[in-house]
């Protein structure tokens, strides 16, 4: 009895509505998966219990705190998706700086600036780094290790030999130059460890997207036979997965040793298992195979706003250990659900 009344005064469709949102919300989930929305959900809730969180102060500090947890996330991303992961990234990271260190602080002898003993040193650690993963790749593609018992080996005998060299006491006597630069120095306003990230994540982006090497990664990872009988030389991909990891994890190692000031033996200490955790939040697989460099950059700064807002709001350290277990796996689970639907529904 309604059909005179004007069109505008017809009650509005509220189900559709909803529908329309519920397949918003759905086609967003199937593209992007369950980290934009745990973004937004962290911002929102850290954002009303701390008043401090969304300042800009804080969220320059944040990104800045965040830029070495992305640059070995982006390199685990590349064991991962060759079907492996690095559990030795935290003793690259370790090596490096130990090795940097003391390089730096013989060679300065207490001189400043000492720009020369700053870039042999720098050498030397991305040098003892790669190394590292060079160690890794040959035990994994060479030998037929497992990635897991030789990754944990590798990092096992990494932190003795970098405990060895430092007698467990921090490498000191750097040139201040070095902390100045690489640690807090700016370019128009933008931290040196923001830009060399930068620079190491659109390096990456551009290999894995535009490359031959990056699509042979990612088919190493889903089938590695079939990538073999189709020609591609699986042994070479495998060290260069490895190698690229190491190397990012000694950059990381570069610009910590850089903040702190001093050459440790424990600087990784747990990154290893926060650049996994970064990766699965993103969606990488853990089977190998699949896995964007934009989300594993999203992922890592997930984690960073985890933990910055979770201190600001005391949380415990042990809880906060907590609540990364489950998140972690409220992704995976998230991620099992979005494959599901996007195939339709079949196992």
């Amino acid at each position: 009895m309604n059909d005179n009344l004007p069109k505008a005064l017809h009650p509005v469709p509220t189900v559709s509505i909803s529908h329309r949102l519920g397949g918003v919300v759905l086609s967003a989930f199937l593209r992007g998966g369950v980290l934009p929305f745990l973004l937004v959900i962290a911002f929102v809730v850290f954002g009303t219990l701390s008043p401090e969180f969304l300042t800009a102060s804080n969220l320059t500090n944040l990104l800045r705190q965040s830029v070495y947890l992305i640059l070995v996330s982006i390199g685990q991303m590349l064991a991962l998706v060759t079907g492996g992961f690095d559990l030795a990234v935290g003793t690259t990271v370790a090596i490096t700086s130990v090795v940097s260190a003391t390089v730096m602080a013989t060679m300065a002898g207490g001189a400043d600036p000492a720009w020369g003993a700053i870039a042999v040193g720098c050498l030397a650690g991305l040098g003892a780094g790669m190394v590292v993963g060079l160690v890794n790749a040959c035990g994994i593609a060479l030998a037929g290790v497992s990635p897991f018992i030789m990754t944990l080996g590798v990092q096992s005998i990494g932190l003795g030999v970098a405990l060895t060299l430092t007698g467990g006491v921090p490498v000191s006597g750097l040139p201040p130059a070095f902390g100045d630069l690489l640690g807090f120095g700016t370019v128009l306003g933008v931290p040196w460890p923001v830009i060399v990230t930068f620079v190491g994540v659109v390096f990456l982006y551009v290999l894995m997207t535009r490359t031959a090497l990056g699509s042979y990664f990612l088919a190493v990872g889903g089938n590695a036979k079939a990538a073999a009988l189709s020609g591609v030389n699986t042994t070479r991909v495998l060290i260069a997965a490895y190698v690229l990891c190491a190397l990012f994890a000694s950059v990381s190692g570069l610009l910590l040793t850089a903040r702190v000031g001093s050459g440790e033996a424990n600087l990784g200490g747990t990154i290893a298992l926060e650049s996994i955790a970064a990766c699965v939040i993103a969606g990488v697989s853990l089977r190998g195979g699949v896995g964007r460099v934009e989300s594993v950059v999203l992922g890592a700064i997930f984690i960073g706003v985890l933990q910055n807002g979770m201190n600001l709001t005391g949380v415990r350290s042990y809880l906060q250990m907590v609540v990364l277990g489950v998140l972690l796996i409220v992704a995976v689970i998230a991620d099992r659900i979005r494959i599901r639907l996007s195939q339709g529904g079949s196992k």
